[in-house]
């Protein structure tokens, strides 16, 4: 929001004593912070002269040689424009002026002496889109009445300062110039002066408006007649040009300026094209429509229109349309003021365009202001556009006008804010903020105008005593609550303590992916979230599985020759189950490449990330308890090099490599569901003595059918193998020529202890025969020989 401090001054006296950027910052006191504080005109060191001579220069063309007076002096003055001449009254930048193109200088020019500059507008910083062809084409005439020797600045009133603000989205009320005036008001204890709203009316008004959707809550139309389109006052060119508005004509800147007053939205149409009847409508599918700026929407059922007997002729909210547009030849004119809803208006704006007019709609709407700027529209017209208003008004208003009461009491605001001010005090800021309020027993009881729509519970009127109370006036407390340490996402912290000690670097991805990406690396049968206004088509969804996010990122590492990449990431997936949104805490890894903890300096390989997977599960208490085994897995990955990851037969996660279809790289991932696996309770650690006694070990090898599983024979181990048998470890895997194809080689080291004595040979010899024995008939197996 612009605030001009010319146009807010028309209603409200601001102290002389306030500079403004004293006024910007003391609104960014109360919470309004602004972008830029600067002058409309930043030209510097310019007066008004009158040109007493103009010749030729001698040594060119195009080139006039000038003396000008500006008053105090005459000046030598070398222009090019080629409407310099004698007796005209023009804009002189004197020898120190600083302009946007550069500071002026004195100067020879081909000979002659130029002592300063003649001026176009063009070239005294006004936005370009203020500017018509002849500010351009040569220098700025000032009319007979502008005094030698004065500020043209201040003659042509644009001596005006800009501040631009950044306000809050529950603020609309700021987004006008009588709501700034309130805020401004309430800092320096001002009243904010009544605008005029008197007309005369005649006639009587002889139109319809039928509303035939809830999407419209208030529709005002007024009916002017023979009005005069010609150029606007100067102030309200000036005060428009100030808010960034470019002026067009005095009728369709008076809609405009009516709508920075009060902050509601006007619409004007030409009344003899719109025909006597208005229908507010929800637009037909694929209806279409040409607005003001000369592009055909294409409409959809969300959106709303304006509408005569027989087409849309406004998009409702956002813009008129072409064929009801205000021209030069334009005599009558309906006036429309009305409220729509904010969120449709907000769809349709982001859809086709976001204007002035949208932005207010989205904010919401005092529905009082609703009326206020009707009237105030139709008293400026009359004023500066001979308007004849015709009588009576047409209203369609289903909405409730009135003031809320919120109460609040004087131990609450001191505890919420945590200070301790009177009552006098907090009665005086609900004054300045112009609420009515009484006090009973330190109870507040206000009444808040309805301009203030962001007001509704105590906690905004304790809001409202902090910012002007001022922040920096609480002061500083000591805790008084022992602390003691915490234990929130200890756990999660301890995984990824786990995670980086076993090698893996911590990534942060986007939590948005595409939507058709999102069902890949699970089987799980879950409802996808999309977002309602996502940036991109790639950051649509909300991610399931994290692999995805992980695949991305090794892509990216690929692309720039980093081949070894061991990473992991700790995050939620979002699903919707029913109509509840869900998420899940979960753990996702890939490697691919070397995997630096491994002293051979190997590839990472299915038994590497197992290995990691197993130390996880291990120090998180699970030892025993879980299982890797073959099981369906997601199309992303390799059905021969998969798994799942189950807790007491409970899934919990996937391990295995990409699918070739996916990278023809060799790349691992495993994901587990942390939430599935915390809820699973870990067992208490278990402590045991060291054996005193020495223990034996012993190798075999199996060649066994390529579709027997090692958890198959590490159960059969087991339970040969009895108490003596106290570890079992997989060390080597052989499938070559030395074997059939349809074979493979499995060996395994295996100990024996026992803690009371130390083992004969032929005691683990027994046990060790047995074993070998229940595995070649349970499994069909073979002892390798060689």
């Amino acid at each position: 929001m612009k605030l001009s401090r010319k146009f807010v001054s028309d209603y409200i006296d601001i102290p002389n004593d306030v500079t403004t950027l004293k006024l910007a910052n003391d609104m960014t006191n109360i919470g309004n912070e602004y972008d830029s504080c600067e002058k409309l005109i930043p030209a510097t060191n310019l007066v008004i002269g009158e040109i007493i001579e103009c010749k030729n220069h001698p040594d060119s063309d195009h080139l006039r040689v000038t003396k000008v007076d500006i008053g105090s002096e005459v000046l030598d003055i070398v222009c090019g424009a080629p409407n310099c001449r004698k007796g005209i009254k023009v804009i002189v930048a004197k020898v120190g002026a600083k302009l946007p193109g550069g500071e002026i200088k004195a100067s020879k020019i081909r000979g002659c002496a130029s002592n300063g500059m003649l001026c176009a507008m063009s070239e005294l910083g006004l936005d370009s889109k203020f500017l018509r062809e002849e500010d351009y084409a040569g220098i700025h005439e000032l009319d007979e009445n502008a005094k030698v020797g004065e500020d043209p600045i201040k003659y042509l009133e644009l001596d005006d300062e800009v501040i631009d603000f950044e306000l809050t989205s529950n603020r609309g009320d700021l987004l006008s110039i009588l709501g700034m005036a309130y805020e401004i008001g309430a800092i320096y204890n001002t009243k904010v002066k009544d605008i005029d709203l008197s007309y005369h009316e005649q006639g009587k008004i002889n139109f319809k408006v039928d509303v035939k959707t809830d999407n419209c809550s208030l529709f005002l139309a007024k009916e002017v007649k023979d009005i005069t389109i010609k150029e606007s006052p100067t102030f309200i060119k000036n005060r428009l040009i100030a808010s960034g508005i470019r002026p067009i004509n005095n009728v369709v800147d008076i809609s405009n300026y009516v709508m920075l007053e009060t902050g509601q939205p006007l619409h004007f149409y030409d009344r003899d094209s719109l025909g006597d009847t208005i229908i507010v409508r929800m637009a037909k599918e694929e209806e279409q429509l040409t607005t003001l700026d000369n592009e055909k929407r294409i409409l959809s059922s969300d959106d709303i229109v304006i509408a005569n007997k027989k087409e849309a002729v406004g998009l409702a909210g956002v813009m008129g349309g072409l064929d009801t547009e205000i021209e030069e030849t334009t005599k009558n004119i309906l006036i429309e003021s009305a409220i729509f809803n904010n969120v449709k208006i907000r769809k349709t704006s982001k859809k086709i365009l976001r204007s002035e007019a949208s932005n207010r709609f989205e904010k919401g709407i005092d529905p009082r202001r609703t009326y206020m700027a009707i009237d105030r529209c139709c008293h400026l017209l009359e004023k500066y556009a001979d308007a004849t208003i015709i009588g009576g008004m047409v209203e369609v208003n289903n909405t409730k006008i009135e003031d809320k009461e919120v109460s609040v009491s004087l131990d609450k605001i001191n505890k919420v804010l945590g200070i301790n001010i009177d009552c006098d005090i907090v009665k005086d800021i609900f004054e300045r903020l112009a609420f009515k309020v009484t006090v009973k027993n330190n109870l507040f009881k206000v009444i808040v105008p309805s301009r203030r729509l962001d007001i509704s519970i105590a906690e905004d009127l304790i809001e409202e005593v902090g910012r002007y109370y001022g922040m920096d006036k609480i002061e500083e407390s000591k805790l008084v609550l022992p602390l003691k340490a915490g234990h929130f996402d200890s756990l999660k912290r301890q995984i990824k303590n786990k995670m980086i000690a076993l090698g893996l670097n911590e990534t942060l991805s986007y939590a948005l992916i595409p939507e058709d990406k999102v069902h890949q690396y699970t089987l799980d049968d879950f409802v996808h979230i999309n977002l309602a206004d996502p940036m991109s088509e790639d950051r649509k969804t909300l991610r399931y599985s994290l692999l995805y996010s992980l695949t991305q990122i090794y892509e990216y590492n690929k692309a720039r020759n980093f081949k070894d990449v061991c990473i992991f990431e700790i995050g939620r997936g979002f699903f919707k189950e029913k109509d509840e949104y869900k998420e899940e805490l979960k753990l996702a890894c890939l490697m691919t490449g070397k995997y630096y903890l491994d002293i051979n300096n190997t590839n990472v390989d299915f038994y590497i990330i197992k290995g990691v997977v197993e130390e996880l599960l291990d120090y998180l208490g699970y030892n025993g308890r879980y299982t890797i085994d073959v099981g369906n897995v997601a199309s992303q990955l390799h059905p021969g090099v998969s798994a799942t990851i189950k807790v007491q037969e409970i899934e919990i996660g996937v391990i295995g490599k990409l699918h070739p279809n996916v990278t023809s790289d060799d790349v691992y991932v495993f994901e587990i569901n942390l939430d599935k696996l915390l809820n699973k309770r870990t067992s208490n650690i278990k402590f045991k003595e060291i054996p005193k006694y020495l223990g034996m070990e012993k190798d075999v090898a199996f060649v066994v059918k390529k579709n027997i599983t090692n958890k198959q024979i590490v159960e059969v181990i087991k339970k040969a193998g009895g108490k003596l048998l106290t570890n079992i470890e997989l060390f080597d895997l052989y499938e070559g020529e030395k074997i059939n194809h349809d074979e493979k080689s499995v060996a395994y080291n295996l100990k024996f202890e026992d803690m009371n004595k130390t083992l004969t040979e032929e005691e683990v010899m027994a046990t060790f025969n047995k074993i070998i024995s229940e595995v070649e008939a349970k499994l069909d197996a073979k002892l390798r020989n060689k």
